[in-house]
């Protein structure tokens, strides 16, 4: 009987970790999608999806799986595309880095009806952020540092990350005086505390969700400063919003539990 127990918890630890080491960040990499209001939105229903945390050169996050990406983010037709940050890897447990240079072939295929944007991660501004700008430019995406861009009735604001860049949220908005909707977005959720509530929407990543759910228990680590409260999906605090993507990729260790690699769509609308 005593054998037996234990074989039974050694067999359930096995298929646990290859599920979280294997399984689920290599093979479970899906698409989900969100519905959120915003007020004063005259635009009708508009898809915009979010890339968080690509992480390329983290275990099972090759160039090869970057081309997988850019495909099923180009058959969603999306009218925006937005990414926010951490395209490199920076010490992650079995990773191989990849140069953002070879990134450039791969990330110029987005398509989006108006545009494709992005800002800066914390990992990309521990590499260099000069490089790593200069390359998502080079793919023809535009890099928002702390600035807007007027778009199609609405404003698209991006923010520098607040744990390794220089945000400046005054600076990103003071240019911005009508009433039209604001969609901001930064790497950082940890950000949303300090935006007014004049911006509609805040669209963040970097938490990955905390990579691992332990049901009834939680996620064991957030790297956010307010633990839980802003690790993942739609948060709605008093007339503020945001939405924090657990993004594609993993950071430290190359794990995943309840918490699979997803490319997240949000469809908003009044």
């Amino acid at each position: 009987m005593r054998c037996r127990a234990i074989w039974l918890f050694w067999s359930v630890v096995i298929v646990l970790g290859l599920w979280a080491f294997i399984f689920e960040p290599g093979f479970r990499h899906h698409t989900k999608t969100y519905k959120i209001q915003i007020k004063n939105w005259l635009l009708g229903k508009y898809k915009v999806v979010v890339l968080a945390d690509l992480h390329i050169g983290s275990p099972f996050n090759d160039l090869s799986r970057l081309e997988k990406i850019v495909h099923l983010v180009n058959e969603q037709k999306p009218d925006l595309i937005l990414i926010t940050g951490d395209l490199v890897i920076h010490e992650v447990l079995g990773g191989t880095f990849v140069e953002p240079a070879l990134m450039i072939p791969a990330l110029k295929k987005l398509k989006a009806s108006e545009g494709v944007y992005a800002v800066l991660g914390n990992h990309d501004h521990w590499l260099d952020a000069d490089v790593v700008t200069k390359a998502i430019e080079t793919a023809g995406i535009t890099v928002l540092t702390n600035r807007e861009r007027y778009l199609n009735g609405y404003w698209l604001v991006g923010v520098d990350d607040c744990w390794a860049g220089t945000p400046d949220l005054k600076n990103a908005l003071n240019k911005i005086t009508s009433d039209e909707p604001v969609i901001l977005f930064t790497h950082n959720p940890d950000l949303f505390v300090d935006i007014p509530d004049r911006v509609g929407l805040t669209i963040a990543g970097h938490t990955h969700g905390g990579q691992v759910y332990i049901p009834f228990i939680g996620r064991p680590i957030v790297p956010s400063e307010y633990g839980e409260r802003f690790a993942i999906g739609h948060v709605i605090e008093g007339t503020k919003q945001i939405f924090i993507s657990p993004g594609t990729g993993t950071s430290i260790l190359p794990v995943r539990f309840l918490v699979p690699p997803e490319i997240s769509i949000i469809d908003i609308s009044k």
